[in-house]
């Protein structure tokens, strides 16, 4: 009898060993990314005795905190020079809403006037782009999309709506669904259209956009956007357009993709940079010269590039600038790590990354990243380098003078406090941005 007991303690001791026994025990996963050199910018704390002429870049403007939790806004802007703002009443999934800024994102007082009765049931966060168009008679449309995913309890017919204005964003049309259960095609997209671009035949821009999105099993899908004689929106059947990747496009868990066109986006080549969801690896880039027909075997990005939800505008002296929400998988990171972390990376919130078409095509770090604002971790009462990750998702444009407006999501104030306390308001914010004054400030602070 003492044998059998003897047999089943050291059963016991080395099942818990090898496997860890104990209730919820979960094995921490290592932190095996790199760490970026290039400098960071914190726009979060403003340094002491500052030239006064730095202080806009600290500041932050909301752009919506009327309910307890708002996200992922995209923007638009308009041919007045105001900036059209879109976002969910929760997290993706809610009631479309919007701001306008009539003053170049200083302040968003204006809303649109009587959206669509369909915006109400949207089911995940809108996608807003401009189309010109190049057929010398059709003035340009703009387009606000938003997929149909399957959310947890609940039923879907999946596809995609867009909805479509004429008249600059002062009345839309109800939601068209492609792609549904009932089509020859049904997908259950997620992120529906996290890109949309323009597509050149024979060198020259033509009337077809491309779309991407990607579904639950992170299959990545491309359909070719057009419009009928009678300016209804076609959409090209899905198509898988990674196959041939497919085993980095499972182990990143690729999806959400920004796609940008080179030469100040008038060039022949279309870069792809992706989220890797599964953060077993730093986000993916690959290229393409055939117009998306056919891409390059994807690749890493640099540390100081990795994200996820990128945004990509470019400046007016011919550089990028790329939001997204920072995911930090080096060493520094993890010295910074809390003891819950067990993914194997940290986020520092909202960021940006400053370079040019070629860091890309090279895989260099790029010029310096910009910490945006900081985004607050429950219990945080001053920025730290650990920031809250539920952010990033952006609306950007460039006005005619070169300012750059960008608007996220997430926690920007510890004084601003839901569930008795316990918790901080998630709301929308912008920022103003001219990299003439960041790439000073850089200099300044690192000299």
């Amino acid at each position: 009898m003492k044998k059998c007991i003897s047999v089943l303690i050291c059963i016991a001791l080395i099942c818990v060993t090898l496997y860890g026994c104990q209730k919820n025990e979960t094995v921490p996963l290592a932190f095996t990314g790199s760490d970026y050199t290039i400098p960071e910018l914190d726009l979060s704390v403003k340094p002491k005795a500052l030239d006064s002429k730095y202080n806009y870049l600290y500041d932050l403007t909301t752009v919506d905190a009327s309910k307890k939790y708002m996200a992922h806004p995209d923007s638009v802007l308009l041919k007045n020079g105001n900036i059209l703002t879109m976002y969910p009443a929760g997290h993706g999934k809610g009631a479309v809403l919007n701001k306008i800024s009539t003053d170049g994102g200083l302040t968003w007082s204006e809303s649109i006037e009587n959206t669509p009765e369909s915006w109400e049931n949207s089911q995940e966060t809108p996608t807003v782009y401009r189309l010109q168009f190049t057929d010398n008679k059709t003035s340009d449309k703009l387009i606000m999309i938003s997929a149909n995913p399957k959310w947890k309890g609940a039923e879907t017919d999946g596809g995609f709506n867009c909805s479509v204005s004429t008249d600059e964003g002062q009345s839309w049309t109800e939601f068209e669904t492609f792609y549904d259960i009932h089509s020859d095609y049904p997908v259950i997209p997620i992120v529906a259209m996290a890109s949309l671009t323009q597509l050149k035949e024979n060198g020259k821009f033509v009337d077809k956009w491309m779309g991407f999105f990607h579904d639950a099993d992170f299959y990545n899908y491309k359909t070719i956007l057009t419009f009928d004689e009678q300016g209804n929106p076609l959409w090209s059947t899905p198509e898988k357009y990674f196959s041939l990747y497919r085993e980095t496009e499972e182990k990143s868990n690729m999806c959400e993709v920004e796609c940008i066109r080179s030469e100040q986006g008038t060039g022949d080549e279309l870069c792809l940079i992706s989220r890797s969801n599964s953060k077993k690896m730093n986000s993916l880039v690959s290229f393409s010269g055939d117009e998306g027909v056919t891409w390059s075997e994807p690749v890493e990005v640099p540390a100081a590039l990795n994200g996820e939800r990128h945004k990509a505008e470019w400046t007016k002296d011919g550089r990028l600038f790329i939001t997204f929400r920072s995911i930090e998988r080096g060493s520094e990171a993890e010295k910074h790590a809390p003891e819950t972390a067990r993914g194997g990376f940290t986020s520092k919130g909202w960021i940006a990354w400053v370079g040019t078409y070629e860091d890309l095509k090279s895989g260099s770090e790029g010029q310096y990243r910009i910490k945006l604002a900081h985004i607050y971790e429950k219990g945080q009462k001053q920025p730290e380098y650990l920031a809250g990750s539920d952010t990033g998702y952006c609306g950007n444009v460039v006005l005619a003078d070169g300012t750059i407006v960008t608007s996220t999501y997430g926690k920007f104030s510890p004084d601003e406090k839901i569930n008795f306390g316990t918790d901080y308001r998630t709301y929308i914010c912008s920022k103003r941005i001219n990299l003439t004054d960041t790439d000073a400030l850089v200099n300044i602070l690192n000299s």
